[in-house]
């Protein structure tokens, strides 16, 4: 097994079992097919095509397309074709800090196929045999790889919220990290992908950030989403990445940055180039 097969299975995209989505002639996502059958029933607000679905000319404006997109989320729940709402929305821009698009219930994120944002914190400390992890395993509750294992911390940003202010809101409801001991956190770089999914496509980026812990630091959930968390060495980490799938998908890929950022994955490696390239060289050429 290897650690490419991580990088290859969040970039299985095929674009032809898809439709483009565009507002005022901009592509802003991608819908399945079948699904694009089932927004048929919304003449109102889309125009489907052998090409595209597109927004009606009436919506022109952030507002407008927002208001859209509830009143199709509504009737998509009543007509059994997805499931529920999440009553979180994500602000869905022309690009990273562009103008506002819409807002969209997280639940719709992948139904659409619109670009979506999150974080993912790296908690470390170091260890007698070198960077010791803390991991998070995911509640059995959870709609997304319930049981799973994650990082220490992880999630999307909510409209409204900055990375940063995501990162430390973040930090204490999944592990109880303060607001001071949080701000130690950095940056660390970005990582994007695109995978489909049950309900759609997922075209997400992920801000990378890592943090330094006191050895006496024990993470503790507060909001429900997290079983359990373990102490584990970066290799013991990264040898989990390479010959099993316990990891949510997207968190093999942080992983395998961090060891990639801290020479624990080396140019020894058969892959370590195609590694590079796939977490980093799509972020640099793709647009929106």
């Amino acid at each position: 097994m290897s650690y490419l097969r991580h990088l290859e299975a969040c970039n299985r995209f095929d674009p032809d079992r898809f439709l483009p989505l565009l507002l005022a002639g901009r592509r802003v996502g991608f819908v399945r097919r079948d699904n694009a059958r089932a927004l048929e029933a919304f003449p109102q607000i889309f125009r489907v095509s052998a090409d595209a679905v597109t927004f009606a000319d009436t919506i022109d404006g952030s507002g407008t397309a927002t208001d859209a997109l509830g009143e199709a989320t509504d009737g998509l729940i009543r007509s059994g074709v997805v499931s529920k709402r999440r009553h979180e929305t994500f602000a869905i821009t022309d690009g990273w800090g562009g103008p506002l698009l819409f807002e969209l219930d997280r639940g719709m994120i992948e139904f659409f196929g619109v670009r979506a944002h999150a974080v993912h914190l790296n908690g470390w400390r170091p260890g007698a045999d070198g960077p010791e992890f803390w991991i998070a395993r995911r509640a059995m509750s959870k709609a997304m790889a319930p049981g799973q294992l994650d990082n220490m911390v992880a999630g999307g940003l909510g409209a409204g919220y900055t990375a940063w202010e995501t990162v430390l809101e973040e930090a204490g409801e999944e592990a109880g990290v303060t607001r001071a001991l949080a701000t130690r956190a950095h940056a660390v770089g970005a990582i994007r992908y695109r995978i489909e999914l049950p309900d759609g496509m997922r075209d997400e980026v992920l801000f990378v950030y890592d943090i330094q812990l006191p050895t006496d630091f024990v993470p503790h959930n507060t909001d429900g989403e997290v079983e359990d968390f373990r102490l584990l060495s970066a290799r013991e980490c990264l040898r989990l990445v390479r010959e099993s799938d316990r990891y949510k998908y997207d968190v093999n890929l942080v992983l395998i940055d961090f060891g990639l950022r801290h020479g624990l994955i080396v140019p020894e490696e058969p892959d370590y180039l195609a590694l590079l390239e796939g977490l980093r060289g799509s972020l640099v050429r793709g647009g929106h």
